[in-house]
C-alpha cells in the first residue's frame, strides 16, 4: 500500500462528525503538505479543507479548518486500532516551551482528531517542532511551512464558501485579504507584549533581585506587586547579564518582609520549594508553589553557578525564590532545559530538569552592588504551606511591556 494512498484514505475520513467525506476538490500543496476541500458525502455540503503529511514514524499529521472556521489537528496511521468515538488526551509541546492538553476523538479506526483553540493554532503556525504524547507514547513532528499551510487552508475555506467546490483550484496560491484575516494572526515584530516574571525582596531598604532576562528590554515603567497588594513602580539599580541577575528597588514601605539567605551549603537530594508567577494571566493571579529536590550541584555542561532541580517551573517562574524546608533562600529560579535542543540532540524528551542560580552568585552580586542582606542558619522544618505563607510577604510579580523580540527568551 503506497504512502500516498494511505494519506488519501485518511483524508477521506478526516474531520467530519460522521467520518464520511468526499474529496479532495482542488489542491493544497505546501512543502510536504497535501490536501484540498472536502464535502459531507451524505449531504454534499462543503465541510472542511484539510492537508497532511506523513512522517517516518508512519503517523500522518493532518491539519484542517472547518466551514465554521474551527481549527483541527489530526493523527492518522494504519497501525492505529481505535473504536469510532473513543476519546483520549494528548499532551502537545511546541518548541519545548508552549504546552497544552488536547482531547481527541476517534473519527475511525485509523484516525483521531482534536480541536485546536485559536491561540494554539497560532503557536502551531509559528513552531518548528511539536512533540505529542498519548497513552505514554511520545511522537515527534518536525514542522515546516506551517505558516503558508494555514494561510492556504483559510484561503480554501473562504473561496469554497464563496464559489463552491465546483470552482475549486489551487488554494496554495497567495491568499486574498479575507483569507489572511481568517488565518491565525501572527503578531507584527514591532508590536509590544506584556512581559512578566518573578522577584523577591532581599533587604529592608526595598531591594529586589530577579533575573536579568526578566527586565531586559522593558520599555517604560517596571512594576512589582505582592500577591493581593497594590502595584509599585520599580527602578533598575544594577544588572549582571553574564550571570542573569538584576537588582531593582521600590519604596521600602511597600513591602512587608524580606527574604533571608541560607548560610549553609545545600546538598544533593535536599528538598526545595519554588515559588513564582508562571503564565500570569492564563493561570491563577496568585503565585504558585511547586516542590522537588536538588538533583545536582551543577547545571548544564557542569556549570557550577547553577543548581539542577526537579521542581516544575514554567515561563514566569524566572527570578522567583528557591527555598529550603526552613523557608530560607537557597537559589533563584532561572530556567528550564531547552527541550527542543535536547530532543534534537538525544531523541528523548527531558523531564524535571530545571535550573536555579546558586546563592554564592547572588551574594557576590549583592556585595558588588553594596546591598545589605541577611543570612541565617536553617532552623527546623516547616510545612510547605507555612513556607508559602511566609514568602507571600516578599515574593513579587514583576511586569513591564517590551518589544516582542525582547520577550522571546522568557
Amino acid at each position: 500500500m503506497s504512502k500516498a494512498f494511505v494519506v488519501a484514505c485518511l483524508f477521506q475520513a478526516a474531520f467530519v462528525p460522521i467520518a464520511n467525506a468526499a474529496g479532495p476538490f482542488g489542491t493544497i500543496h505546501v512543502g510536504a503538505w497535501n490536501g484540498g476541500a472536502y464535502t459531507d458525502n451524505n449531504t454534499g455540503a462543503f465541510s472542511h479543507c484539510a492537508a497532511g503529511s506523513q512522517y517516518a514514524s508512519g503517523v500522518s499529521l493532518i491539519v484542517s479548518q472547518t466551514a465554521s472556521n474551527s481549527w483541527l489537528l489530526g493523527f492518522g496511521s494504519t497501525a492505529f486500532h481505535f473504536t469510532k468515538g473513543d476519546t483520549l488526551p494528548i499532551d502537545v509541546t511546541f518548541d519545548g516551551q508552549t504546552q497544552a492538553k488536547l482531547f481527541a476523538t476517534a473519527n475511525s479506526a485509523v484516525l483521531i482528531s482534536a480541536i485546536m483553540p485559536p491561540n494554539l493554532a497560532r503557536t502551531f503556525q509559528k513552531s518548528s517542532l511539536m512533540v505529542a504524547v498519548a497513552r505514554g507514547t511520545p511522537l515527534q513532528f518536525n514542522l515546516s511551512s506551517t505558516g503558508p499551510l494555514l494561510a492556504a487552508l483559510a484561503n480554501c475555506v473562504t473561496r469554497v464558501k464563496a464559489e463552491g467546490v465546483n470552482n475549486a483550484g489551487d488554494f496554495a496560491v497567495a491568499a486574498n485579504s479575507d483569507a489572511q484575516n481568517a488565518a491565525p494572526a501572527t503578531p507584527k515584530a514591532s508590536q509590544t507584549v506584556s512581559k512578566t516574571g518573578t522577584g523577591f525582596v532581599i533587604s529592608a531598604s526595598g531591594h529586589i533581585v530577579t533575573n536579568y532576562h526578566v527586565v531586559n528590554g522593558c520599555t517604560g515603567d517596571i512594576h512589582g506587586n505582592l500577591s493581593g497588594e497594590p502595584v509599585t513602580t520599580l527602578r533598575v539599580v544594577s544588572s549582571d547579564e553574564s550571570n542573569d541577575l538584576a537588582l531593582l528597588q521600590g519604596p521600602a514601605a511597600s513591602f512587608k518582609d524580606f527574604a533571608k539567605i541560607r548560610d549553609r551549603a545545600i546538598r544533593p537530594g535536599d528538598s526545595i520549594v519554588a515559588i513564582g508567577y508562571p503564565y500570569h494571566g492564563l493561570l491563577t493571579s496568585d503565585f504558585t508553589i511547586t516542590t522537588g529536590i536538588v538533583s545536582s550541584l551543577s547545571g548544564l555542561l557542569n556549570d557550577t553557578r547553577l543548581l539542577q532541580i526537579s521542581a516544575a517551573v514554567q515561563p514566569g517562574n524566572s527570578g522567583g525564590p528557591l527555598l529550603d524546608t526552613s523557608g530560607q533562600i537557597v537559589g533563584m529560579v532561572s530556567a528550564k532545559i531547552n527541550a527542543l535542543k535536547f530532543v534534537r540532540a538525544t531523541g528523548n524528551i527531558p523531564e524535571n530538569i530545571n535550573f536555579a542560580i546558586k546563592t554564592g552568585a547572588i551574594r557576590d552580586f549583592l556585595d558588588n552592588s553594596v546591598v545589605p542582606y541577611q543570612t541565617a542558619e536553617p532552623k527546623g522544618e516547616l510545612k510547605t504551606a507555612e513556607i508559602a505563607g511566609n514568602a507571600r510577604g516578599y515574593t513579587l510579580l514583576i511586569s513591564c511591556t517590551a518589544p516582542e523580540q525582547a520577550d522571546a527568551k522568557k
